[in-house]
């Protein structure tokens, strides 16, 4: 099992994508796709299936799905055109949609056979925008909680933002641990967030 799958066991069900199945019913390998911080990944079956879920609302450009997903995740997620657009193709190959050439641009649509693959992954898909949603509030928060400490004291900020990309780096540098190894992980953050909050282990 992965890093993800026993950290989150240890430490709860937040943050990062459980294991979820793919389009030929195997588990997503996370092998390809947009890096979130921390290690996270949003592998090309993972942003297919939340593409045919944004289509399944209503018919988008490319340009509109990135913008869907970076307002669903509140600024935490904003795939880059180089994932989008060949990620539509692959979906428009494969007869899951079609499009409307409008001038420049195709509107994108779902045929019966996204919507039928879709309705088999709906689970997934809800699990993996409401985790970008999560993920994406929990982001807003931390940036209200440090809004103006730049302004403040720069070098205090700027000390606090190198601690949290060194974590960042440590965490996505010990994917695929052991389980004894994520329940350490694990204990050592509880530990550092109850001395952060000022609260007893």
């Amino acid at each position: 099992m992965s890093f993800h799958h026993h950290f989150h066991h240890a430490i709860g069900r937040h943050g990062g994508f459980g294991g979820g199945f793919g389009r030929h019913g195997g588990r997503f390998s996370r092998r390809h796709g947009d890096d979130f911080p921390g290690g996270r990944k949003l592998n090309a079956e993972e942003l297919q299936l939340v593409i045919l879920a944004l289509l399944n609302e209503s018919p988008a450009h490319g340009y509109e799905i990135i913008r869907r997903l970076e307002e669903r995740s509140n600024g935490f997620y904003k795939p880059s055109p180089g994932m989008v657009y060949p990620a539509l193709t692959y979906l428009e190959e494969i007869g899951q949609t079609s499009f409307t050439q409008e001038g420049t641009r195709k509107l994108y649509a779902l045929t019966d056979e996204g919507r039928a693959y879709l309705h088999a992954n709906e689970a997934q898909a809800e699990t993996i925008l409401d985790i970008l949603a999560r993920i994406g509030s929990r982001m807003a928060d931390v940036r209200d909680a440090f809004a103006g400490l730049h302004d403040a004291d720069p070098r205090a900020a700027d000390s606090l933002h190198d601690a949290r990309h060194a974590l960042k780096s440590a965490l996505y540098r010990l994917r695929g641990c052991t389980p004894a190894e994520a329940r350490r992980i694990a204990d050592i953050l509880k530990r550092a967030t109850a001395e952060i909050l000022g609260k007893p282990d």
